[in-house]
């Protein structure tokens, strides 16, 4: 387990992380949320004593990490994929860091095997694409075998087939019971990988929930119905208390309804429809309407002919340590 308990971190008067506290639980993947700026990134670092904290803490396990005699056997990270040694080969950068923590040299054929570079194993890392070089940041993360694992943008630069494998790695790695702490900006991705979301936006929590409640409570719910009886089906809804409100394409939005009840007063009433769904919000559209007020870069023009463009806002392509 990972505990945060008031941290915070202050560069001269900007405070990128302010009295943030959550907890990071076994047996579940935690995905770690914020637009650019937030302090995701800070905090991670401030996780494993790259930076240290104005004030606040982060135990391991109920230790700090400058206090674990050998790291990589408690907590395995990905922070930034390009800290390998580019002159080193594959094997020979996961080797010095298995002797430093005193882990079996069988070890590093084993993870290179696991992710694919059993092949590249003798090639120095700097001729690796943006993958492959991302396949051996999540194989140093996985020497030695350690309990809790963070990453941050695990995806970055992965084909589909990364992508697939290392969700299903993750999904796997929690349901050993592991404790799994990942950072992305893919929100597609997160939405099929995640159980429970932290939120943070302006360095302040603003969510600690689950992947199912944060969405329902950052999102509007309704459902979506097309008839060519529109009006019929209007003052049928307006005589049970429904509103309906019109939506591209001839449909109609009902609020507060649930299919099962529009289509039994749809089949009372002789009624013909040709859409009937229940809608809800998906990830990015919830995560969007909760850190509206915590973005620190905003867009205000998209017309690329008209003129000057303000500022730009947020890039959900930007690198770690933009975040």
């Amino acid at each position: 387990m990972i505990e945060v308990e008031g941290l915070t971190k202050r560069y001269g008067t900007k405070t990128a992380v302010d009295h943030l506290s959550f907890r990071v639980r076994p047996g579940m993947i935690t995905g770690f949320l914020g637009p650019n700026g937030a302090g995701k990134s800070t905090t991670m670092r401030m996780m494993l004593d790259l930076d240290n904290p104005t004030s606040g803490t982060v135990r391991i396990d109920g230790r700090h990490y400058r206090d674990l005699d050998e790291p990589l056997k408690y907590i395995g990270a990905l922070l930034d994929a390009k800290a390998m040694h580019g002159g080193r080969s594959a094997y020979n950068n996961l080797l010095c860091l298995a002797q430093s923590n005193r882990i079996p040299e069988r070890r590093v054929g084993e993870v290179l095997e696991l992710v694919g570079l059993t092949a590249v194993a003798r090639k120095k890392s700097k001729g690796f694409s943006l993958g492959m070089g991302q396949r051996l940041g999540i194989a140093s993360a996985l020497l030695g075998d350690p309990e809790i694992l963070m990453f941050d943008e695990p995806v970055n630069g992965l084909d589909p087939e990364g992508i697939h494998w290392i969700r299903n790695l993750m999904k796997a790695l929690a349901a050993e019971g592991r404790t799994i702490f990942v950072s992305s900006h893919l929100m597609s991705e997160m939405a099929l990988t995640a159980d429970h979301l932290i939120v943070i936006g302006q360095g302040k929590l603003l969510a600690d929930t689950s992947m199912a409640d944060f969405i329902q409570q950052n999102s509007r719910s309704y459902v979506r119905l097309r008839s060519p009886q529109r009006e019929r089906v209007r003052d049928v809804l307006h005589a049970h208390g429904f509103t309906a409100v019109e939506a591209g394409g001839g449909a109609l939005e009902v609020d507060g309804a649930t299919t099962e009840r529009l289509g039994e007063l749809a089949a009372e009433n002789g009624l013909v429809l040709h859409e009937l769904s229940s809608q809800r919000a998906s990830l990015e559209e919830a995560f969007m309407r909760m850190t509206a007020g915590a973005v620190e870069y905003h867009a205000h023009g998209t017309d690329i002919h008209g003129g000057a463009l303000a500022a730009p806002g947020p890039r959900w392509g930007a690198t770690s340590e933009e975040a």
